[in-house]
């Protein structure tokens, strides 16, 4: 109980928790976790059949301790462990390691993984093919990495486009003025400003046979079928009594407000009995991509996290109340139209661009994953390893030893 750094496998790496985040669901004694010392190779080995795109091999590169569900590898004299990491890394990415767990859950144990047979070159090569794949994956991990960056910059690039457009539209010189709302802020002088119990009513229709499509409702993709998540939620029996919406209806998850966990439905269907859904009072009022996007910015979300009640902020409740209660700055529906129109427009562009570098990433990341397998297989030619027939030693290989 004298080690305090606290290791972690994430995404193919072994990281040092930050001592922050030793909370919440952490164990309340590490006293069962493992050492772990550099060299070492962690292998998560349980629940093969599930999570299969995560990497679940990692090479240690600091001192500390690890949860005793992992398997700790320590390469034998005359191995290298960089390279056995490669090997085992290429196993995973193939997806080898999935066809050897056992039981229910297939957990792979050590008594089985022992005796998976391992390609052994003589260890001179293991450090040559361990040393290039350390020079070609930095590489690679670069390019990779100023690729997401890239996307994180045109990301926040339409946040902001998104932002500045729905809440200050798309002229520039346009006269502005002061709401006096907190988190309206600034507004063109000709926009309107009304509460949302003007704008709407509250709607609590119930399904009386609930067969309607099952829509769901999250901060990432508004109002959605419940068919088209990839989440294995809770499924009632029978949903005869649940809230229904229409096209065109805006819904509030309760719980999850603070996060912007809302959406204007483009479908009818039923949700959960504790979302709140409300409908305009007046047909054409709003465009329901502007409302959607005006409700989502931060000013809005801000205000959401400061009236919602509860005694966690994982426990907030945004309340059909507050929102009635809640000033809106918009513009007339024509001009909302036009707003959407070039936010689709420019957004579109800049969705086009994330594309294409996300299948750049894609690439590298399938060419690395092949590097790896082909250089550890011997099935490409490693530079500096001496084949049978090569006349003479690469001047490489006579610096082995101070590898």
């Amino acid at each position: 109980m004298k080690e305090r750094r606290v290791l972690s496998l994430s995404y193919g790496k072994i990281i040092v928790k930050p001592e922050e985040k030793l909370v919440g669901l952490v164990p309340e004694s590490f006293e069962t976790y493992q050492v772990a010392k550099p060299g070492d190779i962690i292998v998560r080995c349980t629940d093969l059949q599930n999570d299969k795109t995560s990497l679940r091999t990692g090479l240690v590169e600091d001192f500390g301790i690890i949860t005793s569900a992992y398997l700790n590898l320590a390469s034998n004299k005359g191995f290298s462990g960089r390279y056995l990491h490669y090997f085992l890394h290429s196993l995973d990415t193939t997806k080898v390691l999935y066809q050897l767990g056992t039981g229910l859950r297939q957990n792979l144990s050590y008594q089985d993984f022992k005796r998976f047979p391992v390609v052994s070159p003589p260890f001179a090569e293991q450090v040559i093919i361990a040393g290039f794949l350390d020079r070609k994956t930095i590489q690679i991990d670069k390019a990779i990495s100023v690729k997401e960056q890239q996307i994180t910059l045109l990301k926040e690039r339409k946040q902001i486009l998104i932002q500045n457009a729905v809440t200050r539209g798309l002229n520039s010189n346009a006269p502005m003025r002061d709401s006096g709302v907190e988190w309206i802020g600034e507004i063109p002088i000709h926009w309107s400003i009304k509460r949302a119990k003007y704008l709407f009513q509250e709607v609590d229709e119930r399904s009386p046979h609930g067969q309607e499509e099952l829509l769901s409702v999250s901060h990432m993709t508004g109002v959605t079928p419940r068919s088209e998540k990839s989440v294995s939620m809770f499924m009632a029996e029978d949903y005869t009594g649940s809230k229904t919406c229409q096209s065109g209806d805006l819904v509030f998850n309760i719980m999850w407000a603070w996060m912007g966990a809302l959406g204007v439905s483009d479908r009818s269907g039923i949700v959960s009995s504790s979302y709140g859904i409300f409908r305009q009072l007046k047909t054409q009022m709003f465009n329901s991509q502007y409302l959607e996007m005006l409700l989502k910015t931060i000013g809005y979300i801000e205000h959401y996290n400061k009236v919602s009640t509860g005694l966690h902020s994982s426990r907030l409740r945004f309340y059909s109340h507050m929102f009635m209660a809640m000033e809106i700055g918009y513009p007339d529906l024509e001009e909302q139209n036009t707003i959407v129109e070039h936010i689709n427009l420019e957004s579109g562009r800049l969705d086009k661009a994330v594309e294409i570098l996300s299948q750049q990433i894609t690439k590298l990341k399938e060419y690395k994953a092949t590097l790896i397998n082909s250089a550890v297989t011997g099935k490409v030619k490693v530079p500096g390893v001496v084949e049978p027939g090569d006349e003479v030693a690469r001047p490489d290989m006579q610096e082995l030893p101070a590898l």
